[in-house]
C-alpha cells in the first residue's frame, strides 16, 4: 500500500500567512501545504484535532503542523494551546520558528561557534530583547556552551528596565546570569562591545547599531555577526555578505552569510517533521539539528 502524502499545515497569527515560509515548505518536499492565517488560541482546537484524528495511527507521522508568523509572542501561546490537544501517541509532530527566529539565532549561533568556542568568552547581542536576540542569548547561555559558559553576556536593549526584565527570564530559564545593557545612545553602544570577543547584532531591520570605525578599531571583537539584511547594516563595516571574511582582525557574517546556514536548518526541520508523530522542534531542538548540519 502505498504511503500517505505528506501534508503540512501552516498555522499563523498574521492576517495572512508568511510567503516565506510557504515557499521554503513547498520546497522541502512536502506534497500539500495548507495554510491558515489570523488564527487565535480558540481556533487551535479544531485544527489540531482534524490532524489528528482524520489518519489512523500509523499515518499520523504523514501529517505535521508549522508555526510562523510574526507576533512571536502570539505564535508561542498558539504551540502552548496545541500541546494541550495532544494525549498520549496521539499527536502530530510540530516546528516552531515565528519570525524565522529560531532557525536565525541557531544558524547564527554556530557560525560564532565555527569561528571560536563560546566558553569563557565575553559576548554582547546587540538587539537583545528582540525575538533573535533573546534566542541566541538563549542558546550562547545554555545549549551551545553547557560544557565551559561564557565569562558573559552583556543584553543590549535601548531601555535599561527591558533589558533588565529579559536577563531576570533568561537567568530563569538556564541558570546563567545575564548582564543587562542599555544602548540608547553610540557612547552607551561603544560601551557595550568593549572588551566583547563575540557581537551579535540582532536589531530591528535598517537601523545602525554600531557606527563607522568600530570594527577596525582597538576594541573590536573577535567575531562579528550582523543579521540586518536591510541596509544601513547593523554594524558598519559588515556586509550583508560576508560568510567569515575578515576585516582587519574581526571575522564577519552578514545576513546572507549566515542565511545559507538557517535556511538549511529550516529545510531540514520541516523534513524531519515527517521521520515520526511526535517530534517537536523548539529553540534548542532546532539548535541541535543545526549542530549535526553544521558537521
Amino acid at each position: 500500500m502505498s504511503q500517505k502524502p505528506k501534508i503540512l499545515i501552516q498555522i499563523d497569527s498574521d492576517r495572512h500567512t508568511s510567503v516565506f515560509d510557504s515557499v521554503v515548505a513547498i520546497d522541502s518536499g512536502i506534497d500539500h501545504l495548507l495554510p491558515h492565517a489570523n488564527v487565535s488560541p480558540e481556533d487551535i482546537e479544531a485544527l489540531v484535532h482534524g490532524a489528528m484524528f482524520t489518519r489512523g495511527a500509523k499515518d499520523l507521522s504523514h501529517t505535521a503542523l508549522f508555526f510562523g508568523g510574526n507576533d512571536v509572542a502570539a505564535t508561542e501561546e498558539l504551540v502552548r494551546a496545541t500541546k494541550k490537544c495532544f494525549f498520549g501517541n496521539l499527536r502530530v509532530s510540530l516546528l516552531s520558528d515565528p519570525n524565522g527566529s529560531n532557525t536565525t539565532a541557531a544558524a547564527a549561533v554556530l557560525c560564532a561557534q565555527n569561528e571560536t568556542d563560546l566558553g569563557g568568552k565575553n559576548i554582547t547581542i546587540l538587539g537583545g530583547t528582540g525575538p533573535v536576540g533573546q534566542r541566541i542569548a538563549r542558546l550562547v547561555g545554555s545549549v551551545a556552551s553547557a560544557a565551559t559558559p561564557p565569562a558573559s553576556i552583556r543584553v543590549c536593549s535601548r531601555s535599561l528596565k527591558k533589558s533588565q526584565g529579559v536577563c531576570d527570564s533568561l537567568s530563569d530559564l538556564t541558570g546563567f546570569k545575564f548582564s543587562p545593557f542599555e544602548t540608547s545612545s553610540d557612547q552607551l553602544t561603544r560601551e557595550s562591545v568593549r572588551n566583547a570577543d563575540i557581537v551579535f547584532a540582532a536589531g530591528a531591520a535598517g537601523i545602525e547599531l554600531v557606527s563607522e570605525g568600530w570594527i577596525s578599531s582597538d576594541s573590536a571583537p573577535r567575531v562579528a555577526i550582523d543579521l540586518n539584511a536591510v541596509p544601513p547594516a547593523g554594524i558598519f563595516g559588515v556586509s550583508v555578505t560576508d560568510q567569515g571574511e575578515k576585516r582587519d582582525n574581526t571575522i564577519c557574517y552578514g545576513a546572507i552569510g549566515v542565511g545559507g546556514l538557517k535556511m538549511k536548518i529550516h529545510k531540514q526541520a520541516i523534513k524531519n517533521l515527517f521521520l515520526s508523530n511526535d517530534l517537536t522542534l523548539e529553540t534548542e531542538e532546532t539548535y541541535r539539528l543545526g549542530v549535526e548540519l553544521n558537521k
